[in-house]
């Protein structure tokens, strides 16, 4: 939808095609701060791969209605579907992170099974944005073909899954979706390692979506580059989170390392702030920064899931789960507030590379000052004491 908005000037509501992107970016997200709460009760009070097969199968009725809009060029009657797609994914979210410790029944299984989850989902963007430009460039029917058949394999997978009894059979759902927000935001706060974890976990994905944004307009404007450049640091972004995801799996073996959130954190800051001095001269030098900083997001974002589970409840993760996704939506809604702001302040996208790279390390210094174990972590990994003779 994206790629025939902005570059086959599909006109919808008369909008042109830079606010109809953003645009359509807030109809996705809309549904995760309507529907989370509910969500999160639902993914509690019943048997988590009923209603992962449920939402799996709505997945295919949704791009079959994908495909009647792209046919017929329908592009308000996708804007639906991708309303609809984004009430899929707010429901599908608080199970796919609390059915895992469910599953997996030591820390260092929900170790790894984090990162697979956190690489996976990355490098799915990554094949889910090429693909999808190169199928509609041919005929937007093709990509139409492509959607169903990749919600067809999701159903099948999902035939696979484990049975997880639910948490809380007996817990109340509310009719209306409003009324619980508050109630699972003030559970998940209660807990104030959760909370860090949320905190933590939102703020990288307002980084994430900042970065993301700003790459076409800094490859165009800044490197004076092509599509092609845009679309390879999409790549190196996503393939970093996964080496990440999965170098941290390995250095945490059977043991969460709130350490390797420290480090992720210098590194992010360390390469992003490398962005910024690299300037407007195309190198590889600015290559190897996007590879690293992503990788080093893998340290950082996989110990905040595992804490995030490890320390919910069982009864109620689900519900923690779909507050973090609240937390998320806002403050990726505030990444695109923030770099409206400081591009309306003239502040060049370099020097918004060097803001977030301070930021993502005062935010570091934050969550260790609420929670003092992610700083003493880091120090105990870096500098080990050696044992007495």
């Amino acid at each position: 939808m994206v790629i025939l908005i902005a570059f086959q000037s599909a006109s919808v509501f008369g909008m042109p095609s830079s606010q109809m992107v953003v645009f359509a970016g807030g109809i996705f997200i809309l549904p995760f701060f309507l529907f989370s709460a509910t969500a999160g009760q639902l993914a509690d009070k019943f048997e988590k791969t009923f209603i992962i097969r449920w939402i799996k199968l709505a997945e295919i009725i949704f791009m079959l209605l994908a495909a009647v809009g792209f046919y017929f060029h329908q592009f308000e009657f996708l804007l639906i579907v991708l309303f609809l797609m984004g009430v899929h994914s707010s429901f599908f979210g608080p199970i796919k992170y609390s059915i895992l410790p469910q599953l997996l029944k030591t820390e260092g299984e929900l170790i790894a099974g984090n990162a697979l989850i956190e690489g996976s989902t990355f490098f799915a963007i990554l094949l889910g944005t090429i693909t999808g430009g190169l199928l509609v460039d041919i005929h937007p029917l093709i990509a139409s073909v492509g959607l169903i058949l990749t919600a067809i394999i999701g159903w099948i997978a999902c035939l696979f899954i484990p049975s997880a009894p639910p948490a809380s059979p007996h817990l109340e759902i509310s009719r209306n979706p409003f009324a619980p927000t508050m109630k699972i935001l003030k559970l998940a706060f209660a807990n104030r390692m959760i909370t860090v974890s949320i905190f933590g976990i939102s703020w990288f994905w307002l980084f994430g979506a900042a970065m993301l944004s700003l790459f076409p307009n800094y490859v165009r404007d800044v490197l004076h580059q092509g599509p092609q450049t845009v679309t390879t640091f999409l790549a190196l972004f996503s393939v970093g989170i996964a080496i990440g995801s999965v170098l941290c799996s390995k250095i945490s073996k059977d043991k969460l390392n709130l350490g390797l959130v420290g480090l992720g954190a210098i590194g992010i800051s360390i390469f992003t702030f490398d962005l910024w001095l690299a300037g407007g001269e195309m190198d590889n030098r600015i290559y190897a920064d996007l590879l690293l900083l992503s990788t080093f997001s893998g340290f950082f974002i996989v110990p905040l899931y595992t804490l995030m589970q490890n320390k919910s409840a069982a009864e109620t993760r689900s519900q923690t789960i779909a507050a973090n996704n609240i937390l998320n939506a806002l403050f990726m809604v505030a990444a695109s507030i923030i770099l409206i702001l400081l591009l309306e302040f003239k502040i060049s996208i370099p020097q918004i590379f060097a803001i977030l790279a301070v930021s993502h390390l005062i935010v570091f210094l934050l969550l260790s000052a609420i929670a003092p174990v992610f700083l003493w972590d880091f120090v105990k990994w870096i500098a080990p004491r050696k044992p007495s003779p």
